[in-house]
């Protein structure tokens, strides 16, 4: 593979694979009212968001880092009384003290916070407006979480792609044309399994910086938080390696839902899919027996791997996000296992036949069972594939080319989940209890 080309493969795992803490949608949110506060210069007396279906479902049952709170007022309280758009997806991590101001904050104002879903919009959009007395000021937020595409104050517009890009935007998400974290570069399964396994590997090794924080993450969920889904599995693992991995990652995801204040590397836009890229691929690998060198390997084939099918399916979408990281985690698994490219092929078809259809009905304590699901299905898919067995092409979503079965996997989470979207939120929004 040639030096550019894998110049530009690590660039965009060093652009997808960034640290969060707490769930990245409320995070982006509190980004932007940050952002927003800080351009009006002074606290605002009323604040008003409007959020795309995805944003606003993800941000509505999840806990809030060190707040013991769930939801986007404390979040919004967060970013009014302490946020620092510097820190980007880090902005909810804040002191005890500011924690505590903003829930006196948020006590005293919270009638001055308005939400809504904006319809017709990208898939990830957030838009603030922050007004004090005469002055206001706009943030708004798309594509990415941490991309600004405008920011106003007043009648002085200090950021903007220009209004016309904004429309363009917001037609390329009516039509399902989401800008890709890709650009130019056009990845298959095979770039992917190359740039793993042949790139010199001190171009690899930052891939491993994931590992402590993540672990942290994990050891911390053993304890005991949200369902308790990772500290119960262990307890009742008795030694079984694929029990003990798949409790050890989804305590990760226990902690994060449920508002630990530890920072996780994310994948794609999500701690949830950084945690299942590097985790289970660590544990197993490192279990195995397996060498530094692999378990690098192994990594950078999963995270890449998760990189190349969400951006088929689109930065949010109501297909969960386990589907694709999972199936990252079951090409590392046979890549450890000493499969072959074809295997690794096997493995994704087996997937895509498994998983097609979890959704995702927002962000909460509970997606850890979720992970749980993906990660025992990559285990069996994996072992199916270096035993050579696979799907037919016949069936389901699965093709004979393994790009081509990616691909109708991308058009089902981009294209066919719209109107799953609605009927979760309506659902969400209409509960009885």
């Amino acid at each position: 593979m040639e030096e550019q080309l894998r110049k530009q493969i690590q660039q965009l795992i060093r652009n997808e694979v960034v640290l969060a803490t707490g769930c990245t949608e409320p995070g982006a949110v509190a980004l932007c009212v940050t952002k927003a506060r800080e351009t009006l210069g002074r606290e605002p007396e009323h604040i008003k968001l409007l959020l795309s279906k995805n944003v606003y479902k993800n941000a509505m049952g999840v806990g809030i880092p060190g707040t013991g709170m769930i939801g986007l007022p404390i979040a919004v309280a967060i970013a009014v009384v302490a946020g620092d758009s510097n820190r980007q997806l880090e902005v909810l991590t804040v002191p005890t003290q500011d924690v505590e101001a903003a829930k006196k904050w948020l006590a005293n104002n919270a009638s001055q916070i308005e939400i809504a879903v904006k319809d017709e919009c990208d898939k990830l959009y957030i838009e603030c407006v922050c007004t004090s007395g005469e002055d206001k000021s706009i943030a708004i937020i798309s594509h990415r979480h941490t991309n600004f595409v405008f920011v106003a104050h007043n009648d002085e517009v200090l950021l903007s792609n220009t209004a016309v890009n904004v429309l363009q935007q917001e037609l390329q998400a009516r039509t399902g044309e989401e800008e890709s974290p890709l650009g130019n570069l056009k990845l298959t399964a095979r770039m992917v399994y190359d740039y793993a396994t042949t790139t010199p590997l001190d171009e690899l090794e930052f891939i491993y910086d994931t590992v402590n924080m993540n672990e942290a993450v994990a050891v911390e969920g053993l304890k005991g938080y949200g369902l308790r889904t990772g500290k119960i599995l262990m307890e009742n693992a008795n030694g079984d390696l694929v029990h003990t991995v798949v409790a050890r990652t989804v305590a990760a995801s226990d902690a994060r839902m449920d508002g630990c204040t530890l920072s996780v590397y994310s994948n794609s836009g999500s701690g949830n899919q950084g945690i299942c890229c590097t985790l289970p691929v660590y544990n197993y690998g490192k279990e195995k027996g397996c060498s530094h060198e692999q378990i690098v390997r192994a990594l950078i084939l999963n995270h890449l791997m998760s990189i190349y099918i969400k951006s088929g399916i689109g930065r949010l979408s109501a297909l969960c996000g386990i589907v694709n990281a999972s199936i990252g985690v079951t090409c590392g698994i046979v890549y450890l296992h000493g499969g072959s490219f074809e295997q690794m092929c096997y493995a994704i078809k087996n997937m895509i036949n498994t998983l097609t259809g979890m959704i995702c009905d927002g962000a909460k304590p509970s997606c850890a069972l979720k992970m749980s699901t993906g990660l025992y299905s990559a285990f069996v898919c994996a072992e199916l594939a270096y035993h050579d067995h696979v799907v037919d092409a016949t069936d389901g979503l699965s093709e004979k080319d393994v790009d081509c079965s990616i691909h109708n996997l991308g058009r089902l989470g981009r294209d066919g989940m719209d109107e799953v979207d609605d009927t979760i939120l309506d659902i969400m929004t209409h509960k009885k209890n």
